[in-house]
């Protein structure tokens, strides 16, 4: 299935039915009064919170969302037919935004919530609501109210307890097949990730849910690479894990480069808990470990730890770390 997190759509809500001019016509009632019925509601668009969708992508071959008109008052005091609601299904995750991409409408966070978009119009009035005592036979009616439209962008962003972070090839997709049964890509060249991954990370009989997004470089906070575009998917998370590739040279200058994407990108996401792990360790001597361990710590100010993902040395240390921050954050501790 192809991952896709941003959508344009269209709905329109129904007209409300029109009011009906009628007259009771009956076996020796040739004068009856007016039975005209009111017409009934039109259909209202709503969007629903399910589970079971990671993707926008049935939005790029069905933009137009229209519900259906109420039915026309009939006579005999005969009220429209009400048209049925238009329910559109949404993924966890999904913010709504008005044609201008800014002015958030409804954030989607849990399963079952429901959003009315668009109310259908209501039924108009048929002529027996207009009798009086002055108005005996009324040809008055009033027309459905017109439905609701407008354009919507729908944005996805994933639901995650944590999310990994770290230049391309620091080894996130590898930390992620290791740590879970999510299959991502994994390839020794830049960039093998180019959509969001998910997984459910399980240690100590307790599970969350990790993303991993494709690597940011330097530049990212302007449009370059892919990054950037990914990086809402871990404004929701409670902690972020920093990978850094061990085996290159100047460890120091990729976890400053993460951290100044990081910053321009959002103030709220540079802010949030981080945990810095020196990857690929399997392939260090100690002294190399220990060396560059040193100096992240003097550019972060925080604990550093020594992980391989590929031999699973250190990883579950750091798991339960994470735990902490993320039971904070879901108000468990």
């Amino acid at each position: 299935m192809k991952f896709l997190d941003e959508a344009k759509i269209y709905i329109r809500s129904g007209d409300g039915g029109n009011g009906c001019v009628s007259f009771r016509r009956e076996k020796f009632i040739p004068l009856g009064g007016p039975d005209g019925g009111n017409g009934g509601r039109g259909g209202s668009v709503i969007v629903e919170c399910v589970s079971g969708l990671n993707t926008l992508i049935d939005f790029r071959y069905q933009q137009h969302f229209k519900a259906k008109k109420g039915q026309h008052g009939m006579g005999s005091n005969c009220t429209g037919e009400s048209a049925k609601d238009l329910v559109v299904q949404l993924p966890i995750g999904t913010q709504i935004f008005e044609e201008d991409r800014e002015t958030l409408v409804a954030d989607l966070t849990r399963a079952g919530q429901r959003i009315v978009l668009a109310q259908g119009g209501q039924g108009g009035l048929g002529n027996q609501c207009f009798k009086s005592s002055t108005n005996q036979s009324p040809r008055q009616f009033t027309p459905g109210e017109e439905g609701e439209e407008r354009w919507l962008w729908l944005r996805m962003k994933l639901m995650s307890d944590a999310g990994l972070l770290g230049l391309p090839n620091a080894g996130k997709s590898t930390f992620l097949a290791a740590t879970s049964r999510a299959k991502p890509k994994i390839a020794d060249y830049p960039f093998t990730t180019l959509t969001p991954q998910l997984g459910v990370v399980h240690v100590d009989q307790r599970e969350f849910v990790l993303a991993d997004i494709p690597g940011l470089i330097e530049g990212a906070s302007e449009g370059v690479g892919l990054g950037l575009k990914f990086l809402g998917h871990v404004e929701r998370a409670g902690i972020l894990l920093h990978l850094i590739d061990g085996t290159q040279e100047d460890v120091v200058t990729a976890y400053k480069t993460i951290r100044k994407e990081l910053k321009a990108y959002s103030a709220e996401l540079y802010k949030k808990p981080e945990l810095i792990a020196l990857n690929k360790c399997d392939a260090l001597l100690d002294e190399e470990i220990k060396e560059k361990c040193a100096a992240l710590k003097k550019a972060s100010k925080k604990k550093i730890w020594p992980i391989s993902a590929v031999s699973g040395e250190g990883v579950k240390p750091v798991l339960r770390e994470m735990f902490k921050v993320i039971d904070e954050a879901r108000g468990e501790s």
